[in-house]
């Protein structure tokens, strides 16, 4: 059976500065996500802002992948390629954004609108975020993984919207990926317990309709099923004390964007 990875203090202190990297960079690329502009200046603008913050873009070459940026805009889940496309008035686009420092990965996402989107999706992106909270709530003592899927799963699908099954979220050190993997769904009192020193990204990937997706050919890009919309929040998080503590933080991009919300009040120190 594999073991938890679990962190010292000091070792969630450097994940926390590694996160909060990607933190302010997704707040720096909330400003730039507009129509007319391509994923690849977005991600080219990000690759300069990690380095420049003493740290290397944690996607880049991991698996071989391409670039700084995983972008999706639209029916894509997640691992889109930037490219020479300009978003469009009321496209949406998820921003997946990793960085290394000290050796220990920050990993984190967010789903941003183009302009002015529609209602019907505006509230995919409002349940999806909401329901990435529900999650961190149930990442305390004594639970386990299956408690994070479920709080997850039970709120998603309570707006009839669809919880991809294949992709999860992990934990997170001095590799991007570690035990124990998180999935967006499951039982309650089923899976790993959780204990302090734990640091897991939790992600949830929702879907306005079918759970179901569909693999390209590039070998990364990955959408839905019916080619409906799909959102991705992802933030990482330490248990200490045996509650959960937010490594990383949307604050940033709220700044930029004027969003007014103590959603992450709870779990900070």
């Amino acid at each position: 059976m594999k073991t938890l990875n679990l962190k010292t203090a000091e070792e969630i202190e450097l994940i926390r500065e590694s996160a909060l990297i990607v933190s302010k960079t997704l707040g720096m690329l909330a400003k730039e996500v507009q129509p007319g502009v391509t994923t690849l200046q977005l991600d080219n603008l990000a690759e300069t802002f990690i380095r420049d913050h003493g740290a290397i873009p944690g996607f880049l070459g991991l698996y071989d992948f391409p670039n700084t940026l995983c972008v999706s805009p639209n029916e894509q889940v997640v691992h889109g390629i930037p490219n020479n496309t300009p978003l469009k008035e009321g496209d949406i686009i998820s921003i997946d954004c990793g960085a290394l420092k000290n050796d220990f990965y920050g990993d984190h996402a967010y789903t941003f609108p183009v302009g002015e989107i529609a209602t019907e999706i505006q509230k995919l992106l409002e349940v999806t975020k909401a329901s990435l909270y529900e999650g961190i709530k149930a990442f305390k003592k004594n639970n386990r993984v299956g408690d994070v899927g479920y709080a997850i799963q039970n709120y998603c699908e309570s707006y009839g919207y669809g919880v991809v099954r294949e992709l999860v979220g992990h934990g997170l050190g001095r590799v991007m990926h570690e035990e124990p993997e998180m999935p967006n769904y499951g039982k309650r009192g089923r899976g790993k317990k959780f204990a302090d020193g734990m640091v897991v990204a939790i992600e949830p990937m929702i879907n306005m309709g079918t759970q179901r997706i569909k693999h390209h050919s590039d070998g990364w890009t990955i959408t839905t099923r019916d080619n409906r919309p799909s959102a991705h929040f992802e933030h990482n998080i330490a248990m200490v004390d045996g509650k959960p503590e937010l490594l990383s933080t949307f604050a940033y991009i709220n700044e930029a964007l004027g969003i007014e919300t103590e959603e992450e009040l709870e779990f900070k120190r």
